[in-house]
């Protein structure tokens, strides 16, 4: 089973609409990340997200999730070392 332990992303990477939030969960065998792209848009007052892109869109897309994978990378290694925390502890504290 797994499961979050904050309602808060432990990071979102942006690119005008298009964003990658990256997500900290817990589960049987530990600490995992996972990500989930959406691109923001307006529909009257309320902004919703969409997963769904069209043209240019798939590769800036990529781009961002690569990033996305990059910033994992950092994230486990602060996991991994005593005594630091990362922008999600903070706000949490």
């Amino acid at each position: 089973m797994t499961t979050q332990t904050t309602n808060q992303p432990a990071d979102t990477i942006r690119d005008g609409a298009l964003k990658v939030t990256i997500w900290k969960n817990f589960g049987e065998n530990g600490t995992f990340y996972s990500v989930e792209p959406s691109r923001t848009y307006k529909q009257g007052e309320a902004y919703k997200d969409s997963h769904s892109l069209s043209g240019t869109e798939p590769i800036q897309m990529a781009r961002l999730l690569h990033l996305a994978y990059t910033r994992i990378g950092e994230l486990i290694q602060q996991d991994r070392t005593p005594g630091t925390t990362n922008a999600t502890d903070q706000e949490a504290a």
